[in-house]
């Protein structure tokens, strides 16, 4: 099952599980998970991508140990909003998890989410090499909590 829209994921996830963010790249997937509450992002490892089985299986494996209730992908649009191929990627990815898992999927828009998780480890004076070794999870764990608080806001707001 594979939604747009974060409202449609709530509704399809079991509310005492924890949600998993994804930051899918060509040689890496960052991975992310909440709390069950679905308050806090938590950056957890980063996968090395090697075929879409042994990816997929590796992800199937945080969902079991973890108790995960859905799946969060960050969706990298151009600045301007349009999708190119990687969201095309992304979306194919996506579809694929998807035959392997009932659980909900759905998309966050992913834009600077990087270039957010790079500025939070120059702040905290963060060497080049452990930069580069812990970009993407926490990549994973910006675009997690960017749909957590959006969660969070429908919340309120229904």
């Amino acid at each position: 099952m594979i939604f747009e829209d974060i409202a449609e994921i709530m509704a399809q996830s079991r509310k005492t599980l924890a949600w998993m963010g994804l930051d899918l790249g060509t040689k890496t997937i960052g991975v992310a998970v909440s709390d069950r509450l679905l308050s806090s992002a938590t950056p957890l490892h980063t996968v090395r991508r090697k075929k879409f089985s042994a990816d997929a299986q590796a992800l199937l494996d945080v969902i079991t140990n973890r108790d995960i209730g859905a799946i969060i992908l960050g969706l990298p649009r151009n600045m301007d909003g349009s999708e190119g191929p990687r969201c095309q990627s992304t979306r194919a990815f996506a579809r694929n998890l998807s035959a392997l898992t009932n659980l909900p999927i759905g998309y966050w828009d992913e834009r600077l989410s990087t270039v957010a998780a790079e500025r939070a480890l120059l702040e905290a004076d963060t060497s080049r090499k452990r930069r580069a070794e812990v970009i993407d999870h926490v990549a994973a764990g910006y675009i997690l909590q960017g749909a957590l608080d959006r969660a969070r806001h429908i919340r309120a707001v229904g």
